[in-house]
C-alpha cells in the first residue's frame, strides 16, 4: 500500500493539470473555539497521533488509524492538517457502518474515508476560513462555508481549531464526513442524462478506464441531448464495431489526466487529452467553454475523478 506521504505527493504534485488549492497558513480561527490551554500544553512535542490518543477524545479515530494502517504515516515528518472528528461523531454513524470500514476486505474503503480528513500541509484556521474548499489526500475536495461565526467543512461543523503538533495541526469537527464512493461510470449512471456517454464508453472498451483503471481522471461529459444534437445517424455509426477506435478516439478527447477543478481549468487556454491531442478551454462573457462545447455544470465529484458537463460532443 502507498504510504500517505506518496498519496500526498500524488495529490499535490507539480503536474499543471492536478495543482492543488493555494497553500493556507498559520492562525486561530474566527468564531470556532481555541484549544483550552490544557491541551495545548506541550502538544508541540507530540505528533498527530500521539496528540490525539492521549487527548481521549479521539479513541474511535485512533483505532481507525490503525485498523487502516495509516498511524505510521500520521506520525511521519508530514506536516498534516487533521480534521478530526471525536468519538461522538462516530457515534453519530450507524453501528454497522463502522463495523462495515472496519472489516479487513474493506480497507481500502476505510483508507480513503480517513484520508478524506487529512489535508497536506499545515492549514491554521485564521486561513483556513479564506478558502472556499481544500483539497484533501483522498484526492477529493471538501467545502468551507463560515456563517454567523460558524465554520463548516464538509458539511462538519468545527468545534476546536489549531490544536499544534509537531508534525502539523488539528482541527476538531462533530462529524465524520463521507467522501464520493462511487467511480466516474456510477456517478454518471445516477445523474440519468449520460446514457450515449456511458453506451458509447462500453462499445469503446473504455469504461475500465473511467472506473479507476487509468488513475484519477476528469471527464469532460455531454449529455444525451449533446449527442442527440450530432448529426442523424452519427451516433448509431460510431457504435458499430468497425468503428471502435474512431469512437475511442472521440471520448478520449474528453479526457483529461488528473483531477481538473473548475478553478484550476479557468487558469489554462489548452489541456492536453487522452487523445493525444490538446483540447482548448476559454472563459468568455457568456461562461466557460472547451473545445466548442459551453461547460454547464462543474465539479461532479467521484472517486476517480471530476466530471463537468458540457453541452456539446467535441471533435478531435
Amino acid at each position: 500500500m502507498k504510504t500517505i506521504l506518496a498519496i500526498s505527493s500524488l495529490a499535490f504534485g507539480a503536474a499543471a493539470l492536478a495543482s492543488s488549492t493555494p497553500a493556507i497558513g498559520d492562525g486561530p480561527c474566527c468564531g470556532a473555539k481555541t484549544a483550552k490551554a490544557a491541551l495545548a500544553s506541550n502538544v508541540a512535542e507530540k505528533t498527530i497521533v500521539e496528540t490525539a490518543v492521549e487527548n481521549g477524545n479521539f479513541k474511535t479515530l485512533a483505532s481507525l488509524l490503525g485498523a487502516a494502517e495509516l498511524a505510521g504515516a500520521l506520525s511521519g515528518e508530514g506536516p498534516f492538517t487533521v480534521l478530526a472528528p471525536t468519538d461522538a461523531a462516530f457515534a453519530k454513524l450507524p453501528k454497522e457502518t463502522v463495523e462495515m470500514v472496519t472489516k479487513p476486505e474493506n480497507k481500502a474503503l476505510l483508507q480513503e474515508i480517513l484520508k478524506y480528513h487529512v489535508v497536506s500541509g499545515k492549514a491554521a484556521a485564521k486561513d483556513v476560513v479564506k478558502a472556499k474548499n481544500v483539497t484533501t489526500l483522498n484526492g477529493q475536495r471538501v467545502d468551507i462555508v463560515v456563517e454567523e461565526g460558524t465554520v463548516m467543512i464538509g458539511g462538519a461543523k468545527v468545534t476546536t481549531t489549531d490544536i499544534m503538533c509537531s508534525n502539523g495541526i488539528i482541527h476538531v469537527i462533530d462529524t465524520v464526513m463521507m467522501p464520493e464512493t462511487k467511480n466516474i461510470v456510477e456517478v454518471a449512471s445516477g445523474a440519468g442524462s449520460f446514457g450515449t456517454l456511458i453506451a458509447a464508453a462500453k462499445a469503446a472498451g473504455l469504461v475500465e478506464a473511467l472506473t479507476g483503471g487509468a488513475g484519477p481522471i476528469t471527464v469532460f461529459a455531454p449529455t444525451d441531448e449533446a449527442f442527440a444534437a450530432l448529426p442523424e445517424g452519427t451516433v448509431a455509426e460510431l457504435l458499430k464495431p468497425e468503428n471502435k477506435e474512431r469512437l475511442a478516439a472521440i471520448l478520449k478527447y474528453h479526457v483529461v489526466a488528473g483531477r481538473v477543478f473548475a478553478d484550476q481549468a479557468a487558469k489554462l487556454d489548452k489541456a492536453p487529452t487522452l487523445n493525444g491531442k490538446d483540447v482548448t478551454i476559454a472563459i468568455t462573457r457568456d461562461g466557460a467553454k472547451v473545445g466548442n462545447a459551453n461547460i454547464v455544470k462543474t465539479d461532479i465529484q467521484a472517486s476517480n475523478g471530476v466530471i463537468h458537463v458540457i453541452d456539446a460532443v467535441i471533435l478531435p
